[in-house]
């Protein structure tokens, strides 16, 4: 029979490791924070998160909060020393450093050595809850300020500024957080993804313009019954058709050949877009061609067709699941030709594969590349030439004295 003194021991030898954990999370986060720092995570990925998911196998909501905790306590050297010593659990820091700043580090650090990570968590929601009175004040003279402001740069891009009250700010956020999460729609094995761009304002131009096509497809449907129920009071835009929305790309035959250098590729109003840019949209986009005289003028325009046919699209999204790029999954994809038709590239089954936009992006403009054997197999390659792995290989763990070596030498002290 086990007595209380040998539980009792085996109770203090469960909170010294805990005291461990704690003091090599601190390590990690140290290392981590420099990680994202130095965009170590930029070769391919579209945040140092979605990285840390895919390195060390964590849910892509704790690689979230492990790189905000990591980011927050540069800020927080008293609560960095408290984790650094074991003294203080991971739970309780990434509550604190939701609401912690220099000025009310001391204070909170107090509350955490006297209470519970349950204590912590509810103290610190009710700190986060702002005053209402504050808010009414402020809401009118919100409204009054809103604006929005849209005009095409020296470089052609869009330039879009404004300043919205919090409920339309609030739809929107929505809108783009929708649009988010569409685009690093769960795998079929539960695995999230987001790729390639490489700050939270760029993927949330990415979302916008995935809200904005949306909301084209929906309003188009507008007044037939078959599409979308809508009521009376909703404005109905004219029954012009979907080409009045459609965003064309005028593109010369040469230009979408790799081997080539001449040819020009242009929206209709005038902006350049770059070779690589159109052989992208014309991997699964809707073709017309024309045929012009020596004097310029057209001799024969084509009808509307997909590049890839509905029925191979079928087969191709059964077959792929999802955005192939290694860890990804996105089931919000283009068809990608391996080998462009433009080059004699057959839109065949083999030959197709399916990529997400932030992957499709890295393949024809990002210097990535892939090859798809006959059975279907995708191989990626970095703009270096290496490998990616859709499962990299677990690092080797260290022998116990070899973690205990290497906690001494890095400075952790668990008292």
């Amino acid at each position: 029979m086990t007595s209380p003194a040998e539980l009792e021991q085996l109770g203090e030898e469960i909170a010294a490791l805990a005291a461990h954990v704690h003091a090599l999370t601190y390590q990690l986060l140290v290392r981590l924070r420099e990680f994202d720092e130095r965009e170590g995570w930029s070769g391919g990925f579209r945040s140092c998160a979605h990285w840390l998911s895919w390195r060390a196998g964590l849910d892509l909501g704790a690689a979230r909060e492990k790189v905000r905790v990591a980011r927050a306590l540069a800020a927080l050297p008293l609560l960095a020393r408290e984790l650094e010593r074991g003294a203080l659990s991971y739970a309780k820091v990434r509550a604190l450093t939701r609401v912690a700043t220099p000025a009310n580090e001391e204070e909170l650090l107090e509350l955490a050595r006297r209470g519970t990570a349950s204590q912590v968590e509810r103290v610190v929601r009710a700190w986060r809850r702002v005053d209402r009175l504050e808010e009414a004040a402020n809401a009118q003279r919100q409204f009054e300020a809103r604006t929005v402001a849209l005009w095409i740069d020296d470089d052609g891009s869009y330039v879009l500024r404004g300043r919205l009250p919090p409920e339309t700010g609030a739809l929107l956020v929505r809108a783009l957080e929708a649009a988010e999460a569409a685009l690093r729609t769960s795998t079929p094995h539960g695995r999230e993804d987001e790729r390639l761009t490489h700050s939270p304002v760029q993927r949330r131009a990415d979302a916008l313009a995935l809200v904005a096509a949306d909301a084209l497809r929906v309003l188009e449907g507008v007044g037939r019954e078959s599409d979308v129920a809508v009521e009376a009071a909703v404005p109905r835009l004219p029954s012009a058709g979907a080409d009045r929305y459609q965003v064309v790309v005028h593109v010369d035959a040469e230009a979408l050949r790799a081997s080539s250098d001449a040819g020009e590729s242009a929206m209709e109003g005038g902006a350049h877009v770059a070779a690589e840019t159109s052989r992208r949209l014309a991997c699964d986009g809707t073709r017309v061609s024309m045929v012009h005289d020596a004097r310029g003028r057209t001799v024969s325009v084509s009808a509307h067709r997909r590049t890839v046919p509905a029925s191979l699209r079928r087969a191709l999204e059964w077959r792929d699941r999802g955005c192939r790029f290694p860890g990804c999954g996105v089931r919000c994809v283009d068809a990608h030709h391996v080998q462009h038709w433009a080059d004699g590239g057959a839109t065949r089954l083999d030959n197709l594969l399916l990529l997400c936009r932030r992957h499709h992006r890295a393949v024809h403009e990002e210097g990535y590349r892939v090859t798809l054997g006959r059975d279907g197999e995708a191989v990626f390659l970095g703009p270096d030439g290496r490998v990616l792995p859709e499962v990299p290989a677990a690092p080797r763990v260290a022998r116990k004295r070899a973690h205990r070596d290497r906690r001494g030498a890095s400075g952790a002290a668990v008292d």
